[in-house]
């Protein structure tokens, strides 16, 4: 695979992973000195916590806005646009400590995050969209690569944040980490190119981001989206506090929370690899979601399981839940993008950002309600019984992708993966015949037909689409 990768797809892989790393770094390294920062100018955790909910509540509103808008906007504006706002809000964050007055200072927190959440939900969709078009072939396994580089970035970030501020004080991890991204949105606006040979003819343009969810394919991914998140959300708001009675040193605690986030980014590229070359990717969804379950159930425990909370449990429950939560994750991501164009979108950068804005934006939605609900539901029922909400969350994603299948395999008997639908994933001659013909070789299939210049160099005069 890597060998077939022209110098721009490595160019932009490289810029890519660069990005992702340094815009996590950025957006997780307040988290070991913020709360302690606010409490000395007399905020309440309520206060200063919502600052770090209303970055994913900002993200699940406007990153719709921005899918449905990004092939006016332009993909490379859009992200360098995004990864610059990103950077620069991170270095005005290091001046808060310089306001005393505490309304100020959490009214100044609100804003700034705000603005950050937008840059960076314009960088993710923006990128999501580029690896849709570079890459036909290899979707999922090229976004997991990238999520692995992100999820670095966002365990490096308050390590490398803590050390910064223990050096120089507040400011100093704020504006050093800040202008290392200020550097890499300099190094991908010389790198990345403009794709300005996109169509701009409107009616090509016929899709909208309600049409994608009511999709029922599209609209169970989207599920599934929330159901992970809301998994993930779920473990950082409660997992300390269950894992007070084993008394772990700082350092086991800390790494106790790196766990399911290693696992993930070890796994994700091998979830994309499977998705893209061997295995519906609802296969996949349905697979992790009963990982995740599994998970839940073992670090509740769950009332029903008479066994105690032990170090080694809760560290296999972490570790499948980030094997699980990754599958799901990635899965639904490369489905997402197969299903809106064998539904009648276009194969363009248009549903390419209907469907990146669709995922980031159910992503931060479930981001923001499951550290809200894990909360209440903990001071409620206790850890235990919380823990049984998100399985049968989780329990309904298998349930509905079951059924999903059973519904698609009555529909188009013995197709087991997806049909490749551009001739970019059509490499022989017998694939070709098959998408003129059908499978009978003598049913022709519906077929528009579309300029090559929406795709890569390599295409031929004239490109033709294949639509079930």
């Amino acid at each position: 695979m890597a060998g077939r990768y022209t110098r721009q797809q490595w160019l932009t892989l490289i810029v890519f992973a660069i990005a992702d790393f340094c815009s996590a770094v950025c957006v997780s390294l307040q988290a070991p000195f913020y709360p302690m920062m606010a409490e000395s100018k007399g905020a309440t955790p309520t206060q200063y916590g919502f600052v770090f909910g209303i970055f994913e509540l900002t993200v699940f509103i406007v990153s719709p806005i921005y899918g449905n808008y990004l092939y006016k906007i332009g993909p490379k504006f859009m992200f360098n646009a995004g990864i610059f706002t990103t950077a620069t809000t991170c270095i005005l964050f290091g001046f808060l400590d310089r306001i005393n007055n505490c309304n100020a200072f959490i009214g100044f927190s609100f804003a700034i995050r705000i603005v950050e959440a937008m840059g960076n939900s314009g960088f993710l969709t923006a990128s999501f969209s580029i690896i849709a078009k570079e890459f036909p072939e290899n979707v999922g396994a090229t976004f997991a690569c990238l999520e692995t580089c992100f999820g670095l970035g966002m365990i490096v970030g308050p390590t490398l944040g803590g050390a910064l501020f223990e050096l120089g004080g507040y400011t100093l991890p704020f504006v050093s980490l800040g202008c290392m991204l200020l550097a890499a949105a300099s190094f991908t606006y010389c790198i990345l190119p403009s794709y300005s040979d996109e169509p701009k003819n409107e009616e090509v343009k016929q899709g909208s981001m309600l049409s994608l969810i009511k999709i029922p394919a599209i609209g169970l991914a989207a599920y599934a989206i929330i159901a992970s998140s809301i998994s993930i959300g779920f473990l950082q708001a409660t997992l300390e506090p269950h894992l007070r009675p084993l008394s772990l040193s700082p350092f086991q605690l800390g790494l106790m929370f790196v766990l399911n986030g290693a696992t993930y980014g070890f796994f994700a590229p091998v979830w994309g690899f499977l998705c893209d070359k061997i295995i519906n990717p609802r296969f996949v969804v349905i697979f992790g979601a009963f990982v995740v379950m599994t998970a839940f159930i073992l670090i509740g425990p769950a009332p029903f399981l008479p066994i105690p909370t032990t170090l080694p449990i809760c560290i296999i429950a972490l570790v499948l839940h980030g094997t699980g939560f990754g599958a799901e994750l990635v899965a639904t991501f490369t489905s997402a993008h197969r299903d809106a164009v064998k539904n009648g979108f276009p194969d363009d950068i248009s549903t390419y950002g209907l469907v990146s804005g669709m995922w980031t934006s159910t992503f931060a939605l479930g981001a923001f309600i499951g550290p809200s609900a894990a909360g209440a539901l903990f001071d409620w029922v206790g850890f235990s019984w919380a823990t049984v909400v998100v399985v049968v969350l989780h329990l309904v994603v298998a349930v509905l992708f079951m059924f999903n299948l059973c519904c698609e395999g009555q529909r188009r008997p013995g197709s087991g993966i997806y049909t490749k639908i551009h001739h970019s994933l059509a490499q022989t001659d017998p694939e070709k015949a098959t998408l003129i013909t059908g499978a009978d070789n003598k049913t022709p299939l519906i077929r528009t037909v579309s300029d090559s210049s929406y795709f890569s160099a390599t295409s031929d005069s004239s490109e033709e689409y294949y639509v079930y």
